[in-house]
């Protein structure tokens, strides 16, 4: 994979981060009522940012 590619997988990565996953209100609702592993779980299966942050990992890979 050229490295022009990669830095534009990782900063597309870092934006969908920034712009969703930090202060997830679901993230933390979920956390504090079934823990951290639950609601871990629940963005890497369930969450439509979760499932597209997945796909760019395959894609660095």
């Amino acid at each position: 994979m050229k490295e022009g590619n990669r830095r534009e997988l990782l900063s597309h990565v870092e934006t969908l981060m920034a712009q969703y996953c930090d202060g997830c209100f679901l993230h933390q609702h979920l956390k504090k009522e079934c823990g951290r592993r639950s609601a871990h779980r629940f963005c890497i299966s369930q969450c439509t940012v979760g499932e597209q942050l997945q796909e760019y990992g395959k894609k660095l890979s």
